[in-house]
């Protein structure tokens, strides 16, 4: 017996129809999880705005700086997300979204502030005794269905990730023929943007908590961790080798985008470090001495403009891992560099036909500001992936057994 299909008019008319079936009851299934779940999402905006907003904007329980902190533009997104539930519901899924577009910078707004949100929300909650009682009363109404508030202020974020997908799947299975697959398109173009910024502020946002966690590791205010442009990358025990001969010395080292710090364990507090070196990566390269096959660790080389570092493992994947970081470190670092100078150099160059005008004197400090505002505008980007750069901790306990310091070198010294 065959299994198939009979002839059925021209030539693999019937393989088409089949396929355009099932991207028409795969469009059809999308459509309608991303109108339940808009309605869903809206009845949960509205208790926000309803049982929170609106009533702490008439009791007067919050000021209006402090509740425009915790609630941004929640309720401008709800009044979007309204209209645009109009159109799913009645099957205008291009033109809702198509009409939601210019609106998007509500997310956008809203995207950006949530983590002080939560830092706003976290301290009225301490110190805000009414605020914590209505709290607590509102999210005891049977609507809320034991969802917490923290909960709800999230909603505008997770609806994000479920437009890309949604989204995604519904324009794949629309026709390019189709009047709404161009309006589709855009939509998922634009809500990409947002969803972008949105990992874009988690990884700064988790970025800040590393370095204010390494801020704090670390005794004193003389080393400075927090700075602007500065991204964490690891930490972790290596042992440094002295050129003299001289006993090697267990030390921790922090890794970051511009710069590799060398501290020490406290004597008298040995949750904490002492800071004793921080060498910078913008001339530095880096070599393995040993390591290069499966033996017990290696050795590394890492050369500075007036230091020379050589730092020991005796776990050879944790060397390899750190000769990855550093490598990607020094090679992003100085790639950025030499774009920086490139276009310093443009800006430096002067047209052929302004050659005549010789007489006035060049706004150099211009130019050097122009540098330094490029210069900084790239610190501010989010670093590409460095290879073997995800962020590895150790604890302090964890240490070696300290003993005496390495030799100080021409680095900076803490």
């Amino acid at each position: 017996m065959s299994l198939s299909p009979g002839p059925s008019g021209p030539l693999g008319g019937t393989s088409i129809q089949e396929q355009r079936d099932r991207w028409e009851r795969k469009r059809s299934r999308t459509a309608r999880e991303l109108v339940q779940t808009e309605q869903r999402y809206c009845q949960q905006l509205e208790l926000v705005t309803t049982y929170f907003v609106g009533i702490l904007k008439a009791k007067g329980t919050l000021k209006q700086d402090i509740r425009e902190s915790i609630f941004s533009s929640i309720k401008a997104i709800h009044s979007v997300n309204q209209s645009l539930l109009v159109h799913l519901e009645n099957g205008y899924f291009g033109r809702g979204f198509d009409q939601m577009y210019p609106h998007l910078q509500l997310y956008n707004t809203y995207v950006d502030n949530i983590y002080n949100a939560n830092r706003v929300l976290g301290i009225q909650l301490k110190k805000n005794k009414p605020f914590r009682r209505f709290k607590k009363l509102q999210e005891a109404r049977p609507e809320f269905h034991n969802h917490k508030l923290e909960d709800l202020l999230q909603l505008p974020i997770q609806r994000i990730h479920q437009y890309k997908h949604l989204l995604q799947d519904l324009t794949a299975n629309t026709s390019s023929d189709n009047p709404e697959f161009p309006q589709l398109s855009r939509a998922v173009d634009a809500v990409n943007e947002v969803f972008q910024r949105i990992q874009n502020n988690t990884r700064c946002h988790e970025n800040h908590l590393q370095l204010c966690r390494v801020q704090k590791l670390l005794k004193g205010k003389k080393t400075k961790v927090l700075a602007e442009g500065r991204w964490y990358i690891r930490e972790g025990w290596l042992t440094v080798v002295p050129p003299k001969g001289a006993d090697a010395t267990p030390r921790m080292f922090f890794l970051f985008s511009d710069m590799l710090l060398q501290a020490k364990l406290q004597l008298t507090n040995r949750d904490k470090f002492e800071g004793q070196h921080a060498y910078p990566l913008q001339s530095c390269s880096v070599e393995k001495v040993f390591g290069h096959t499966r033996s017990q660790g290696g050795l590394l080389s890492l050369t500075f403009p007036k230091a020379k570092l050589l730092l020991m493992s005796c776990n050879q994947e944790d060397l390899n891992d750190w000769f990855q970081s550093l490598s990607s470190a020094i090679r992003h670092l100085q790639g950025r560099q030499t774009l920086v100078n490139q276009r310093d150099g443009e800006l430096c160059r002067k047209p052929l036909h302004s050659a005549v005008v010789c007489h006035n004197t060049p706004n150099t400090s211009r130019k050097r500001n122009m540098g330094s505002s490029e210069t900084s505008e790239h610190a501010q980007e989010p670093p590409v992936e460095l290879e073997g750069s995800t962020a590895k901790r150790m604890k302090p306990t964890n240490t070696p057994k300290h003993s005496a310091e390495a030799s100080s070198s021409s680095c900076v010294i803490l």
